[in-house]
């Protein structure tokens, strides 16, 4: 017959693995953002070197900044179609 301590053991335990696949779970949807975020930044600064050269060096920092891939797909859009460099960090502003 197993006494109330090794219930409330086993019961511990369990709380504890369940808590760890959260925090595992939740971990990996970070990780998996993150590389979604930094695989628009890099496409982005790749676009705008393409078109603009050099030059697109400078709004590498600015491009490094922005964490939301909503408006790096803004970004990305703007960049394909903008006339200069200077345009587009206008109108991504």
């Amino acid at each position: 017959m197993r006494s109330v301590l090794d219930v409330l053991a086993e019961e511990a335990e369990a709380a504890e693995a369940r808590g760890e696949a959260r925090g595992e779970a939740r971990g990996e949807a970070r990780g998996e953002a993150r590389g979604q975020v930094e695989g628009r930044q890099c496409a982005l600064a790749r676009v705008l070197r393409a078109r603009f050269g050099a030059a697109a060096e400078a709004s590498q920092t600015r491009i490094e900044a922005v964490d939301d891939a909503d408006r790096l797909d803004r970004g990305l859009e703007l960049a394909a179609t903008a006339d200069s460099l200077a345009s587009f960090l206008r109108d991504w502003d």
